[in-house]
Order: structure tokens, then sequence, then C-alpha cells
């Protein structure tokens, strides 16, 4: 038999996530790779999941998704940020932020499309352009004064005749940068002045740092109209198993989304989307208390990588911590990563996997700091091992 799997998905194998967390199951050691939290979310929103199944909510739900979640997310976005979305037209319900983004990607690309990402990327990004048959134009992201940026003019020299959007991740993953007002002016200036979708990955929101401020691009001027807003409640409420997000557009825009949307997995959760509902409406103080967490464990996590020999980068948002392994004495993230069970009984994440160019990203490991602190007190216990 010829190969069976499509060429335009052949680069794409088993995900790294499923190889270090079944590397960490195998080796018994401790997970840092993937991100997610070993904490559940509100106790509250997930009895009201219970009671939604207890009370019959188990068939479809519509397919722009239940009403009260549109209606709560219309809430946020206006109470948040100043947006306002018609919860009849212009919000859709999805299986996760991850079906959002392919959705968008295939109901808004046409082959040879050409789509810009900032690299490293989160790995979702390059597979569900290759599905639409576009083409990703990476621009590189680089470590300046402590957080990595990009660099204007190489992304206005990305832009070509067959740019067709802008994929913006803001809090970053895997860097943990939070992009500014004049980093995002500057893709919001290109958007209009070539006529470019923006699709945003917003789903760490509430998950900033240090007093750091997210901006959605869809609130500069003039790009409300152009801006295809992603987010979901699994990193907002800790619930990543829940697989519930939100697009937010203009109506065209969302019902090009959603005539995808429909033949992928038609809807889904219904349950979950009454309690994420009650989430958006009554759970806002515990996001604000997990979110105050998260920024201790960032910084007990920082403290203990750099006292085991690595170079740490500041996160201001998301789960991820990035670190250079050079001072330790190696090179290559993968190999290390590979052999970080063996080494220290830790498995994290090699950064250069999220590169279209990985000799950019060889030298950066990422390590998630979402874990108990018993958790990530055992791992730098472990890490310091390395150095010693």
């Amino acid at each position: 038999m010829t190969e069976p799997l499509v060429t335009r998905m052949r680069d794409f194998g088993t995900t790294i996530f499923a190889e270090m967390s079944a590397l960490a199951v195998q080796t018994g050691s401790i997970n840092l790779g993937q991100g997610f939290p070993d904490t559940d979310g509100p106790a509250a929103m997930l009895d009201r999941a219970v009671q939604a199944i207890a009370a019959g909510a188990n068939q479809y739900p519509p397919g722009p998704g239940v009403l009260e979640l549109r209606q709560a997310v219309s809430e946020h976005r206006q109470a948040h940020y100043g947006l306002t979305y018609d919860p009849a037209g212009e919000i859709l319900v999805t299986v996760g932020a991850t079906e959002a983004i392919a959705a968008s990607v295939l109901a808004l690309c046409e082959p040879g499309d050409e789509v810009i990402a900032f690299e490293p990327y989160y790995d979702s990004y390059a597979a569900s352009i290759a599905l639409a048959q576009a083409r990703l134009v990476a621009v590189t992201m680089r470590p300046v004064e402590g957080r990595f940026t990009f660099d204007p003019d190489e992304l206005r020299a990305a832009v070509t005749p067959r740019t067709r959007a802008i994929l913006v991740n803001s809090p970053h993953n895997p860097t943990g940068t939070v992009f500014t007002r004049d980093e995002l002016t500057a893709i919001a200036e290109l958007c209009q002045e070539h006529d470019l979708i923006a699709l945003t990955d917003e789903v760490y929101e509430h998950l900033t740092f240090d007093g750091v401020e997210h901006i959605p691009l869809a609130t500069l001027p003039g790009m409300r109209e152009r801006t295809v807003m992603i987010s979901s409640a699994g990193k907002t409420f800790s619930v990543t198993g829940w697989k519930t997000g939100w697009v937010c557009a203009p109506p065209a825009l969302v019902t090009a989304v959603q005539t995808v949307k429909q033949f992928l997995t038609f809807t889904a959760s219904a349950p979950w989307q009454v309690a994420v509902a009650y989430g958006l409406r009554q759970e806002l103080e515990w996001v604000s208390a997990l979110r105050s967490g998260l920024q201790d464990k960032r910084d007990r996590l920082m403290e203990g990588l750099a006292a085991a020999g690595f170079e740490v980068l500041r996160p201001s948002g998301t789960y991820f911590v990035q670190t250079d392994i050079r001072p330790l004495g190696f090179t290559d993230g993968l190999e290390l990563t590979r052999r970080l069970p063996e080494l220290a009984g830790v498995v994290a994440i090699p950064t250069q996997v999220f590169y279209d160019h990985p000799e950019r990203g060889r030298h950066f490991v990422r390590f998630a700091f979402c874990k108990k602190d018993e958790v990530i007190d055992e791992a730098v216990t472990r890490l310091k091992h390395l150095s010693a």
C-alpha cells in the first residue's frame, strides 16, 4: 500500500506533548511539559455541569452554541474590553480554541494563501494551515531585554500579495509574552494597509502577571471588523478537558467559520456550555485568585530554575517559563528533554519544535508552572542535579 496519509500532513506526526507526556508516564517523571493544571476549577461551576447533566442537557445544543453561553460571552467582552458582540450572530461556540482556529483557517484561506504567525508558535497553527493547503509564514520572536518580541520591519517584510491573515497569540504560548499596545498597533496597521484578517488566540487572556494588561487586537481602531477573536474556558477556569471555546467576530466572518465548523464537530458539550456561562458571570473572582496564585508559582519555578543553572526569561502571562540551557553546557533542547527523565526525573518541552527555523530556538526549553507547589519544589530539587 502507498503511504495513506495525505502529503500535506506527512510532516505532522505524534505531537511533542503526547510524546513527552507518555515519557513522563513511562519513567515516573514529574511532568512540567504539557500545559494542564493539576487542580480543578471553581467547585460551583463544576456543580453546574453536574446539574445540567441531571436536568437533561445531554443532546445536541444549538449549532451556534447554547444561547446562555453566547450571552455570557457577549457580556464578558463588553464588561472587560468595551467590545459589543451580538449573541445572535457574532458569537460561535466551538470545541475549544483549537477547533476555532482550525475552522477559521479552513473557512477563510484558499489554497496558496499565506498566513503569518509568530514563531515559536503553538503547534496546531501549522497543522491547521496545512489542512487548508495554505502556507505558514513565520516571523521570529527573539529575546530583547528579557522578553520575546518581534521586529516590526521583519513583520512588514513578511507580507506579500498572497498574505490572507495574521495569526496573533497574546498572551503568547510558548514564550509568555503579552504583546504591548505598540506591538499590536504595528500589526493593526499592516492588517488595514493590506486588507488582512486577524485571527487572535487569546486563551490566556486572564492569566497575566505583574499588572501587565492584556489588550485584545479587536479593541484597536479599525480592527473589530477584521478580527476573529478566539478564546476558551479551559485556561481561564482550569478545565482544559471541557474543550469549550468561542469565536467573536462580525456576522460575515462568524458565518464563514460556522459553515466549516458544522462539518467538523457540528456541535458539542451542552452541559459544559451551561456551566461555563455560569463561570463567566459568577466566578471571575476565582479567576483573579488563580492569576495571583499562578504568579507565585511562576516566581517559585523561576527561582528554582535559576538556582539549577538555567538562564530564565520572565513571562508576563500563560503557564510557561522559557529557559536557555546553554549555561548548563547543553545546546540542543530536543536532545536534552528526551534525556531529562533519565538525568533528573523531569519532563519539559523543547521549544525548537515550535519553529519553522528550529535552529533559532534550539537552546530554549519550556517548563510549565501550573502545578501544585510541592510538585514544582520536587521538580526543582531534581533539576539541581544537572549542575551538580
